[in-house]
């Protein structure tokens, strides 16, 4: 594993990234991506353009749109789904740990960074206790606690990704870092994988208190885009090494509804949700459930 980390992944991506964007004369197209949708099980059907001659490059292919309608949104005020793709892990962020994987964690503090965002020294923030009490709006009544869910997208899968719960965003925080494989097979013998990768975290607020979605890049993936975010710029060589993460606090408060276009990756890779929710929260998928953008991640709750 560590002889991995020292390939030039970062190099390697943007050559794919490179490689994506090249023009495809018409009679090559459907010969090349649809290899690709085959090798990966792309569903076809459920794109507005079925026609792969349409598709000037494969770029476009991977950013492709869905049928209207295709993807309902279910209502109330719940947690749905961000993206197609696969659940890896969800639950209470117990201590400061959220896990990758089940068995392997990380640390918060180091995934999230200083809590520089808020109105607070994050030097007396000691213990990993105090880091993970304070991200949440009630920091008294113990009516809520901090919940995670890790979800993610196979090269083959709707490659955009989307709000999953009605909620306004202060805050964006980039972290130039490697870009390793975030396949479960890898992260499974990779601890502290979604802490040393390229990543980007956007912070706010819900209706239950703190809230964020963090895309985290991986091996040919780049490029992470995020639609209200003209400045932010991933896989860039002259940001890695210099700094350990990137600071962006938006002039105005940025709303999104359910639902709401957020982002876009090149391949696949994938989204981590933290947020704050009451205390008889519960999720209704299971780990390795395969969801679709806008599905419910959360069973009723009499508070939600």
């Amino acid at each position: 594993i560590s002889l991995f980390t020292l390939l030039p992944l970062r190099l390697i991506s943007r050559v794919w990234g490179f490689i994506n964007s090249i023009y495809l004369p018409q009679w090559l197209r459907k010969p090349v991506i649809g290899t690709y949708s085959r090798l990966f099980n792309c569903s076809l059907e459920e794109a507005i353009l079925e026609d792969l001659r349409l598709y000037p490059n494969l770029g476009e292919f991977f950013k492709r749109d869905l049928k209207p309608g295709l993807r309902p949104i279910t209502e109330g005020n719940n947690v749905v789904s961000p993206a197609d793709g696969s659940i890896i892990h969800f639950g209470k962020v117990e201590d400061e740990k959220i896990e990758q994987v089940k068995g392997v964690t990380y640390s918060l503090r180091a995934f999230l960074g200083p809590q520089t965002w808020q109105q607070v020294n994050d030097q007396i923030i000691e213990s990993t206790q105090q880091y993970r009490k304070n991200l949440l709006r009630n920091k008294t009544d113990q009516n809520t606690s901090l919940y995670h869910c890790v979800i993610y997208l196979a090269p083959g899968d709707y490659h955009k990704f989307h709000s999953p719960v009605e909620w306004q965003m202060i805050f964006r925080r980039h972290f130039p870092g490697k870009l390793l494989s975030v396949r479960p097979s890898f992260a499974r013998w990779f601890p502290r994988l979604f802490t040393i990768n390229e990543r980007v975290a956007y912070i706010g607020e819900w209706m239950h208190g703190f809230f964020s979605l963090t895309a985290v890049g991986a091996t040919n993936v780049g490029s992470i885009k995020v639609y209200c975010d003209d400045e932010l710029k991933t896989n860039k060589p002259h940001f890695f090494g210099k700094r350990a993460f990137y600071d962006k606090k938006f002039d105005k408060t940025v709303k999104f509804a359910k639902g709401d276009a957020f982002g876009e990756f090149n391949l696949g890779s994938t989204i981590v949700l933290v947020f704050e929710a009451p205390n008889d929260f519960d999720f209704n998928v299971n780990s390795g459930d395969k969801v679709k953008y806008g599905q419910l991640l959360s069973s009723s709750s009499k508070q939600l």
